[in-house]
């Protein structure tokens, strides 16, 4: 199994699709891991050199306590990259791992070839992400489990998927949890995103409630210049609900920035 140290955490991560294509990095969301992408995968094996990252604290990273920040998961990511022998590549992360992706073209832009931000936010309510985060490190993961699960999944999504997400949140550090709400909470990218430069895919969920495109997805295609956006059919965690359509809106815009 692959790991990389950094410091504070031990990063786990898994290569996937083929060598010799363009590369792409998926991130996944807080309170999930690199599993989150597991529906998506099929459909971008054959293009892509793919590369996934259990963020710290989740899935099989471990962390040590404490406050995490975006920056410190964005160097986390090229930390990885430089193990898994990716220059450049690009990027699309969900929630969390979007946020990250923002901060990773703005640190990095030279490793950033294009961006698909989905189902995330340049800015979040800091004052109930700090009473999430008391609740986690106080009372543990099952305080928080329904609040999350009512903002991942739509009533649409499959009782396995909703089992499945819910039975992962509940096992996960509390701590993990805590300290990638720590790096949501106090972000600064909504005066920093008009500075990114790569091509720009904003993917919003009709039924996503924590992110929609009121409020969230609209500042990201205000200020991020020449930003596009996709609009799917699916609540927070569209790699689970629209695997294919996901999939779909990645394809024709990576394709078009690789081949175009």
């Amino acid at each position: 199994m692959p790991f990389t140290d950094v410091p504070g955490a031990r990063i786990y991560w898994k290569r996937d699709g083929r060598d010799d294509a363009p590369a792409l990095v998926l991130l996944n969301s807080i309170g999930t891991d690199m599993d989150l992408w597991d529906g998506v995968l099929p459909f971008l094996r054959e293009d892509f050199a793919l590369l996934r990252i259990d963020t710290r604290g989740h899935g099989a990273s471990c962390a040590e306590p404490g406050d995490m920040s975006l920056a410190m998961l964005a160097d986390d990511v090229l930390a990885v990259a430089d193990t898994a022998g990716l220059g450049r590549f690009a990027v699309a992360g969900v929630s969390l791992g979007g946020m990250t992706a923002m901060e990773l073209a703005l640190r990095a832009p030279k490793r950033i070839s294009d961006l698909a931000l989905i189902c995330t936010s340049a800015a979040m309510d800091a004052a109930s992400w700090n009473d999430r985060i008391a609740k986690v490190r106080t009372e543990g993961m099952a305080a928080i489990a329904d609040l999350a699960m009512g903002r991942f999944l739509s009533d649409a999504a499959a009782p396995a998927i909703w089992q499945s997400v819910r039975r992962q949140l509940l096992a996960m550090e509390a701590e993990g949890y805590a300290g990638c709400g720590a790096a949501i909470r106090d972000m600064d990218l909504a005066r920093r995103i008009a500075g990114i430069a790569c091509p720009t895919l904003v993917i919003t969920g009709t039924r996503d409630t924590s992110t929609p495109l009121a409020g969230h997805g609209e500042h990201l295609l205000a200020h991020i210049p020449n930003a596009a956006h996709r609009s799917l059919d699916t609540a927070h965690l569209a790699p689970l609900e629209a695997p294919e359509a996901l999939a779909g809106a990645l394809l024709s815009f990576l394709q078009v920035q690789t081949h175009g």
